[in-house]
């Protein structure tokens, strides 16, 4: 992460002349992107190459940094409602000049706004108060063990806001909703907290995408995630056959990767792939050998990396003769 010189970029009037009432004499959907800052009081993350600056930063380093928000997605812009916002891995910050309160910057509903909903705990079941349970009146849920823990640790309702859901089972975690942050619990982390927070900000523009008419791919950052699907041309194949396997990569948006590489492990064979297309594809073949014993399953290991990212997948097929 690197500071950056001061320029000052003063764009808000053009924003604001530019097109905001259609013929109909209604409010077009106004979206503009703030030019990438080259300002004093700018941080820029290598892992991304996006900036944070001036008031989000104060507020992102103020309020937890990196653990909390994450890096961030996307350049700051304004949205249809014309509040100046940036989005993170696990948050979207908005500007709010006349706020009350030491900060400008507040975070975004992120939980309601993906629908996330849960009534509040019938009055049998509101436990009595002690140091490894609180319930909160205010939205009827309860914040217990080591999701309290963590709660408390990491600035309690000025962080989290208030608990919107009890701790419940989805997939294969723990979870618990706030009006901020989704908390999951990894039992499987022997060193640090267990509590890891979602990344409820990359999750709402994968279902949403950016608010605003324009295309999202200019303002997104580079590739933080490689998601790896593969398939095999034969699943049943037989001696000195050519099997084809084939590999896609996406990036934490869905989108193709292009220039990936890709390599794919078959037995005691290492075969290295062209680099993905413009669609994300790639694949490579090979000739089946007589080393490979018939009726057992062989299992292909599948790698691709992408600048410092990686991701990876399995499949398999049967030889049969």
């Amino acid at each position: 992460m690197k500071r950056t010189k001061p320029i000052l970029i003063i764009i808000i009037v053009a924003i604001v002349m530019a097109g905001l009432v259609n013929g109909a004499g209604k409010m077009s959907n106004v979206f503009a992107m703030l030019p990438q800052p080259q300002e004093e009081n700018c941080e820029r993350f290598d892992e991304t190459g996006l900036y944070v600056c001036d008031e989000f930063l104060e507020f992102y380093e103020a309020q937890g940094g990196l653990e909390i928000f994450g890096y961030p997605l996307t350049e700051t812009f304004y949205d249809s409602a014309l509040r100046q916002v940036q989005y993170f891995q696990r948050a979207r910050l908005e500007l709010h000049p006349r706020a009350s309160g030491g900060y400008k910057v507040l975070r975004g509903f992120l939980v309601k706004e993906l629908g996330y909903r849960f009534p509040p705990l019938p009055v049998e079941q509101i436990p009595p108060f002690n140091n490894l349970q609180r319930y909160f009146p205010e939205t009827g849920h309860t914040v217990s063990y080591a999701f309290l823990d963590y709660f408390r640790e990491r600035g309690g309702l000025e962080t989290f806001g208030y608990p919107r859901s009890e701790f419940m089972l989805e997939g294969e975690y723990i979870v618990q909703y706030f009006d901020w942050a989704q908390m999951e619990w990894h039992p499987e982390i022997t060193s640090g907290p267990q509590i890891r927070l979602t990344n409820l900000g990359e999750i709402y523009l994968e279902r949403f995408g950016l608010p605003g008419e324009c295309d999202g791919s200019q303002r997104i950052g580079p590739v933080t995630r490689l998601r790896v699907s593969a398939s095999v041309r034969h699943i049943i194949i037989g001696q000195e056959e050519k099997q084809t396997v084939y590999v896609y990569a996406t990036d934490q948006w869905e989108r193709p990767v292009k220039g990936a590489v890709a390599s794919v492990v078959v037995h005691n064979g290492r075969y290295e792939c062209e680099p993905t297309d413009a669609n994300g594809f790639t694949r490579s073949e090979f000739w089946i050998s007589e080393e490979l014993p018939p009726g057992r399953k062989v299992v292909v290991d599948v790698k691709v990396g992408h600048e410092n990212v990686e991701g990876a997948t399995q499949i398999f097929f049967l030889p049969w003769w």
